[in-house]
């Protein structure tokens, strides 16, 4: 992301390199320090200075809150591509190197979120939807073969008004074709929520020769052709007592799409104590050729990727967008991307350990909330570690799998 960076300062005034910079924010953030208010506080923290090559006690300090705010506002449209493109292809390059260039099959997943505003930022607007004043950042995950696990590839910032579907295409396009460089002879497949649904964006996944399964929101031709579904599963739920589902499928074209396309149908009748039995029918687009209930249940997967949203939000502060200028925000996204990308792949060392499936905010209390004893002598920096904490061998093992010599 560095190189990505033309750094315009005059170079005999600059205490603090680009890379520098790059690396005090991303760690401020695994650390949980989302904001550059917080480099005062943390301007000679000893370990804040040791990741950044630096002796952690009489090294020079940390940049301050000005000059990572300029450092923020400095950067321009090409260089935000670039990073984007960099964070991607790292990886894409680092799974191709787990998987040595093999994955049958590759899923993708975009999912839009809201991200509040609270002041004058650039390009915040009014969502009705979200009944807030907001961006309306996209995220976009890749899944290999069968694994549960979504890896973060890109996360773009966009105005708070704009449609579901805006960039979609462009991500997709440029994401497809780093991955079948990468990935050649994979099958891939695209998974979308109902925001997406558009004739362009078939044509274009059609095009691509991808398999696709996109919701689609009910309408009155829709619900018609699902009417006697809907009736089996009501008369099911009344003899059951219960939730009932049933499952089919028609061949649909709305008015702006060229053709028609295979629609699967979710007949569904939610029952809750002390409720009226409610209905609730379900729609999604696809070019697959499986069972409709087996098509429905890959689509339902997706709502891992809320999880990937959760932990972005919550773990990391993805929307501290608190920057008036829109280019700063999308850059803090980036860098809260690149935050997550290492977690990520600090849970990925982590098999068969109580950290396996953890989240940022208990990777971060267990792994890195850590207080140790710095010494320096004159030829080495040894930080002493507590010989007992709750997690120690989880620490040792994660220590090692990155690299440390037991």
């Amino acid at each position: 992301m560095a190189d990505c960076l033309d750094d315009a300062r005059e170079p005999g005034k600059v205490l603090h390199e680009t890379l520098e910079l790059l690396q005090q924010r991303v760690f401020g953030l695994c650390g949980g320090y989302a904001d550059c208010n917080d480099a005062a506080r943390l301007v000679h923290d000893p370990i804040h200075k040791l990741v950044l090559d630096r002796d952690p006690l009489t090294g020079l300090g940390l940049a301050s809150q000005p000059t990572l705010s300029r450092f923020e506002n400095a950067v321009s449209a090409q260089e935000l591509r670039a990073m984007t493109h960099a964070l991607a292809d790292t990886v894409i390059a680092q799974q191709r190197r787990r998987l040595r260039g093999r994955a049958p099959r590759i899923i993708i997943d975009l999912d839009p979120t809201d991200d509040p505003t609270h002041g004058q930022q650039e390009f915040a607007f009014f969502n009705g939807h979200y009944d807030t004043w907001c961006y309306l950042p996209i995220v976009t995950t890749v899944t290999f073969n069968d694994e549960p696990a979504q890896f973060a590839v890109a996360a773009v910032l966009r105005p708070g008004k704009a449609p579901a579907a805006l960039g979609a295409r462009g991500i997709l396009r440029s994401l497809l074709r780093k991955l079948r460089a990468a990935f050649p002879g994979a099958t891939f497949r695209v998974r979308l929520d109902g925001g997406f649904a558009s004739s362009k964006l078939f044509l274009f996944l059609e095009r691509e020769q991808v398999e696709y399964v996109v919701a689609m929101a009910s309408n009155r031709r829709l619900e018609k052709r699902a009417r006697r579904l809907m009736g089996r599963a009501r008369v099911l739920s009344r003899q059951t007592g219960e939730t009932a589902h049933l499952y089919g499928e028609t061949r649909y074209a709305a008015k702006k799409w060229t053709r028609k396309r295979r629609v699967i149908l979710k007949a569904e009748v939610v029952r809750h104590p002390g409720r009226p039995p409610k209905n609730n029918p379900r729609f999604v687009v696809t070019n697959l050729s499986d069972r409709p209930q087996a098509v429905y249940a890959f689509y339902c997967q997706r709502g891992d990727v809320e999880n990937q949203l959760k932990e972005l939000h919550h773990g990391l502060e993805m929307d501290r967008t608190s920057c008036s200028k829109f280019r700063a925000n999308q850059f803090r996204v980036l860098l809260t991307l690149a935050a997550y990308i290492l977690f990520q792949e600090l849970r990925r060392r982590a098999p068969r350990t109580v950290c396996a499936d953890a989240q940022v905010v208990t990777l971060r209390e267990r792994l890195i909330k850590l207080a140790v004893w710095v010494e320096r002598s004159a030829r080495r920096i040894v930080l002493h570690v507590p010989l007992n904490f709750p997690w120690r061998s989880t620490w040792r093992h994660l220590a090692c799998a990155v690299g440390a010599t037991p």
